[in-house]
């Protein structure tokens, strides 16, 4: 019978969902889930989110510390590990000791050497980041990465997926509403420069816009400081 997941995880899963729907950004949030792995995972002292380029080259896009960023780069020098693994075969990859025989020994001689990581763990996320993307696990003890530490760590990878998903669906929409304003403030710096010079929209747009360049001003920060001072002149 599988174990339930621990109250402490489950409450650390809470505040991270009131994180991720109060508008957190996409770095706080991947900071706050990597740093949440080292709380709720058994065996975790290191976790990071990494995205895969086309190249098979590893990106950190958020870390709990510097071992955890390097090992990214040791996957992508010997090309093998389990957030390669996890991302390509679409897949849990665990070795809980890597001293003992491994799947991959070039990683396995370069984390030896250079880091204290013993144990791995990797997740596929499925959503978010703009790029096939993992959320990786170390631990510096020979064993310490459990079944138990596979179960709640499958929990926050979906987790992770569902964070991002959410995220970039905020930011899209955030987008859309400024796009939207800039446009309307837009509409009427025109229709100010229509009335005021007695031309057309079109003509009074190149206006508009060679002015945006003529003073290196974004166009919409332009229109609005028409708008403003329109705003000023009334009774």
């Amino acid at each position: 019978m599988q174990k339930p997941i621990p109250r402490e995880a489950t409450e650390a899963f809470a505040s991270l969902a009131k994180l991720v729907y109060a508008g957190g950004g996409t770095e706080e949030i991947l900071s706050a889930i990597c740093q949440t792995a080292l709380e709720v995972i058994p065996g975790a002292d290191h976790a990071c989110i990494s995205t895969l380029d086309d190249s098979r080259k590893l990106h950190t896009q958020g870390a709990t510390d510097d071992v955890a960023a390097l090992m990214d780069k040791l996957e992508s020098e010997a090309d093998e590990g389990p957030c390669l693994d996890s991302i390509l075969e679409d897949s849990v990859q665990h070795d809980a000791d890597i001293t003992d025989g491994t799947k991959w020994p070039r990683l396995a001689e370069l984390t030896v050497s250079r880091t204290p990581v013993r144990g791995m763990l990797g997740y596929q996320l499925l959503e978010g980041l703009g790029s096939r993307a993992a959320f990786n696990v170390f631990s510096d003890t020979p064993g310490a990465l459990t079944q138990e530490s596979v179960d709640i760590g499958a929990v926050l990878a979906a987790f992770t997926s569902v964070a991002l998903a959410a995220s970039e669906r905020q930011a899209t929409a955030e987008n859309l509403r400024k796009g939207l304003e800039s446009n309307r403030e837009i509409g009427k710096a025109i229709g100010l420069l229509m009335a005021a010079h007695s031309v057309s929209a079109e003509e009074a747009f190149e206006i508009l816009r060679g002015a945006s360049s003529r003073t290196n001003t974004k166009l919409a920060a332009l229109a609005d400081k028409i708008n403003e001072s329109q705003q000023a002149t009334l009774p």
